[in-house]
Formats: structure tokens, C-alpha cells, sequence
């Protein structure tokens, strides 16, 4: 004879995670309210002056790093098991479960609502991936002339998956192209990234549902010694020329590198070279991403920025590849 009742939840991350989520673990245990997302802050480990701590989000959630201790990192509930020094995960869980009131262990329900309603949830790091059709047609001179200034012939066009785009359609309605406005298309396994180089910012890259973590020349740094890594494919087809053993994300946030792309990175290089734009922006990118990470950095040289040259592809098109290969040369990339 059944017996009638409710059915008990049982305590576990998941449980945990269908009421709160990590933010608000990290939140409420952190003591250094003073903390962003991806911006480092002081340590809740110990006393220090300069900032080795950060608390990140990607695509796989929020997790923490601590650059003074390495083996502090991991997920909302590995940073209360060390930060509290409990001596497993199910005494984790129930101090959480009691903290917060959340009641699925059989502690008396609190108002976690109300906790966490006291601030803003961040955004979540996700891509609304859209259907993009296009048809494609030949080269024009003028969409030729376009990347030859970047050292890219026609048969670099075709092996690095650019097209000159004809007709685009978004979700199955059409896209007006403009046939005056160059717009060449990229793909990535039958995902299609739209660039218009002269188009405003707004503009320039859209449509555009191509997965924030694919990359351009895994191939190419397969085994290597030194793998450097670009924020665009423009950037990775002109330092392909100079340093065949380089690669490219999609842009310069830290939701590129995902678990599994600094994994293949890692085990397939001996030295990691992040480089970014040479900006205000790009530095600081380059800083968070580099430090979590452990790569090394090496950004277009500053002084340029006055001529409103920060990424190699422009340096290339006013002074040549010869000065970015001085330059690595310089800086022993290139020995």
C-alpha cells in the first residue's frame, strides 16, 4: 500500500543550485565584499597587498583562482569547503543549506529569497545562436585589394574559409547586402560570422552565430613549442605568415577560453603568447586572461597608437611583415 506524503529533496550541488546559484554562494561567503567578476581582487586566504584572487565567469559558470596558491581554484562550493576548512563536501552542503535557509535537509526554511534579492544577478555568458543562410559569389578586385594589403591572396581567402558574401539570410528572411559595402563571410563548421571591415562598429559584425569558443589554426599548433594566440582571424592569417605556429579566438573576452580550449592549448604547447590589441582594453584583457591562464603576453608595441595601429594586421598593412618579424625577433619570439 503506497503511503502518501511528499517526497523528500535530497541534499546535493544541484539541489543547491535549483534554489541559488554560484554568484550568490561566492556572494554571501566572500569577505571582501568589494569583488567584480573577472577583475582580481585580494585574497580571503590570507593578508596581501596586491590582488591574486579572482572569481570568473564562462560558459561552464562561476569559479574562483588564486594566483598566490594554485591549488585554490574551483567551483562556489570547493571555495567554502577550504575557505571554512570542512572536511568534506557533504559538511559543504549542509552549511550552505542552513546559511541560507534553503530547507532541503530539513532546516527550517528561511527567506534565501530575500537575500539574494538584495543585488543583481550577473548576466549569464551565453550566445542565442540565430540560423544564417548565405550564397556566396566571386571575388571582386576591390574585395581583392582589400586583403592584399594584409598579405592575403585569394588562396588564403579560400583556405581560411572566407567568402565574398552575395545574399545572407537571417532566420529565413533575407538581409539586405549592400553591393557598395564590402561583406565577406567566415565559417566555422557550417556557422557563419559576417564582416563588414568599413561598416560602424555596430555593424561590422553581424550576423553573426558562430560559437563564441571556436578558434582558427588548431592544426596549426599541434605539438608545437610556442603557441600564439590572436584575438581575430585577420590577426592569425597575418602572423601565419611571420610564426606558422599561432591560432586565433574569437575576440578578446575571457568566455574564449573555455575548459576545453585551454586544454588543447596547453597540451599542445610548451609557451602560451597571448596577444591582444595594444588599447586600454586589450592590455587589461590581455592582464586578466594571461594570469589566469598562465600565458606570457606580447602586444602590438604602443608607441603606434598615436598612427591608430594596435593590432598586427594594421601594422602590417602601413609598415610590413618584415617590422613584426624584427620586432618578435627582438623580443625572442622568433629565434
Amino acid at each position: 500500500m503506497a503511503i502518501g506524503g511528499i517526497k523528500r529533496t535530497k541534499l546535493n550541488k544541484q539541489s543547491i543550485l535549483d534554489k541559488i546559484s554560484e554568484y550568490d554562494v561566492f556572494r554571501y561567503y566572500m569577505p571582501n565584499t568589494n569583488w567584480k567578476l573577472n577583475v582580481k581582487t585580494h585574497s580571503p586566504f590570507r593578508e596581501e597587498r596586491t590582488p591574486s584572487f579572482i572569481i570568473s565567469q564562462g560558459h561552464n559558470g562561476v569559479s574562483f583562482y588564486d594566483f598566490g596558491d594554485t591549488s585554490k581554484k574551483g567551483d562556489c562550493f570547493a571555495f567554502v569547503k577550504m575557505l571554512y576548512m570542512c572536511s568534506n563536501y557533504d559538511d559543504v552542503l549542509k552549511k550552505i543549506d542552513y546559511d541560507f535557509g534553503l530547507g532541503i535537509s530539513g532546516s527550517k526554511i528561511k527567506d534565501y529569497k530575500r537575500i539574494v534579492a538584495q543585488y543583481k544577478q550577473p548576466e549569464k555568458v551565453v550566445k542565442s545562436y540565430s540560423f544564417i543562410q548565405v550564397k556566396t559569389k566571386p571575388f571582386t578586385t576591390e574585395e581583392l585589394d582589400y586583403w592584399n594589403q594584409y598579405y592575403q591572396d585569394e588562396d588564403d581567402l579560400r583556405a581560411n574559409n572566407i567568402y565574398s558574401i552575395q545574399e545572407l539570410f537571417l532566420n529565413k528572411k533575407r538581409w539586405v547586402v549592400d553591393p557598395t559595402v564590402l561583406t565577406f563571410g567566415y565559417l566555422y563548421d557550417g556557422h557563419w560570422k559576417i564582416y563588414k571591415p568599413f561598416a560602424d562598429k555596430k555593424y561590422k559584425w553581424v550576423p553573426n552565430n558562430v560559437p563564441i569558443t571556436a578558434m582558427d589554426g588548431k592544426d596549426d599548433i599541434k605539438n608545437c613549442h610556442t603557441a600564439f594566440i590572436t584575438k581575430s582571424k585577420k590577426d592569425y592569417m597575418v602572423m601565419k605568415k611571420i610564426f606558422p605556429t599561432c591560432c586565433a579566438v574569437q575576440n578578446e573576452g575571457i568566455g574564449c577560453f573555455d575548459d576545453d580550449n585551454v586544454e588543447y592549448i596547453k597540451a599542445n604547447s610548451d609557451i602560451q603568447i597571448l596577444s591582444f590589441d595594444s588599447d586600454t582594453t586589450g592590455v587589461e584583457n590581455s592582464k586578466a586572461i594571461t594570469d589566469k591562464f598562465g600565458f606570457d603576453y606580447c602586444n602590438v608595441p604602443r608607441k603606434y597608437l598615436a598612427e591608430g595601429i594596435n593590432d598586427w594586421a594594421d601594422l602590417a598593412k602601413h609598415y610590413g611583415l618584415k617590422v613584426i618579424e624584427d620586432y618578435l625577433i627582438n623580443k625572442n619570439i622568433i629565434k
